[in-house]
């Protein structure tokens, strides 16, 4: 009897380590796909921002430093300059490679877009900026909503329960009329666009809906931006260079 039982379990031990490296298997697989599907869309969009700006006309040094993401009103306005000067040679290459990155924070959700808002409004009409502002707000949300589909409502529920519950909440009164509801997030602060952004696929939100709805929705608050961009250029143009921060040019284009 205990010769058996040991054949028995000689037998059974491979099948018993066969399943624990399944699962495992399966577990690392489960745990690198939303790396895969973020991560590939990332690169991509990195190589063709590279290419683009490579292709930016030759610059000296001393006006190359200032090509940069801005992290405060010094240094948008020294990119606004600076662009400004290659505008006349680079109009459409530089208007590419600003809706390339615009896209790419909107995607991504990377802090930075509304600085680009202001640049658009300095260097193009206000027509074309506001086109261009609710196109890449558009596409590089629904970038995100996409990508969020890919990953997973599991996934996204264990990152943000709380918060993808309240804006289900909130989201439940106006289920007829989703493209209205989008509008109208994209309007107030009630809610984070971002937030907005993840939860639309997990709450059945339709993606032509959630388009149009962004794209309409954020004009109103770019018009805000864009006219800013304007009143830095005058005030750059008129010889006034420091201003104290972008809400003193919000205030100004409101006024």
């Amino acid at each position: 009897f205990h010769s058996i039982w040991a054949v028995n379990m000689l037998v059974d031990k491979p099948a018993i380590n066969s399943n624990s490296s399944s699962s495992s298997l399966q577990i690392m697989r489960a745990a690198t796909r939303p790396l895969l599907i973020v991560g590939t869309p990332f690169c991509v969009l990195l190589v063709i921002l590279g290419v683009l700006l490579i292709r930016l006309p030759a610059m000296p040094e001393d006006q190359r430093q200032y090509v940069k993401v801005p992290k405060n009103l010094d240094d948008l306005k020294s990119l606004g300059i600076t662009l400004s000067l290659y505008k006349g040679t680079c109009y459409w290459r530089i208007l590419l490679t600003i809706t390339v990155i615009y896209i790419f924070l909107q995607s991504f959700m990377i802090p930075g877009s509304v600085f680009f808002s202001v640049l658009l409004g300095y260097l193009f009409p206000i027509p074309l900026a506001l086109l261009v502002i609710a196109f890449c707000s558009a596409v590089g949300a629904s970038a995100c909503y996409i990508l969020a589909d890919f990953v997973g409502s599991q996934t996204i529920m264990k990152l943000f329960p709380e918060r993808i519950a309240a804006c289900r909440k909130l989201m439940s009164r106006f289920e007829s009329t989703m493209g209205l509801t989008i509008f109208l997030f994209r309007l107030s602060p009630i809610v984070p666009n971002w937030l907005v952004n993840i939860c639309s696929p997990i709450l059945g939100v339709p993606l032509p809906d959630f388009f149009w709805g962004t794209f309409v929705g954020v004009v109103p608050l770019s018009l805000f931006f864009v006219k800013a961009g304007t009143m830095l250029q005058e005030l750059t143009d008129i010889g006034v260079t420091s201003v104290a921060s972008l809400s003193t040019l919000a205030i100004f284009a409101v006024i």
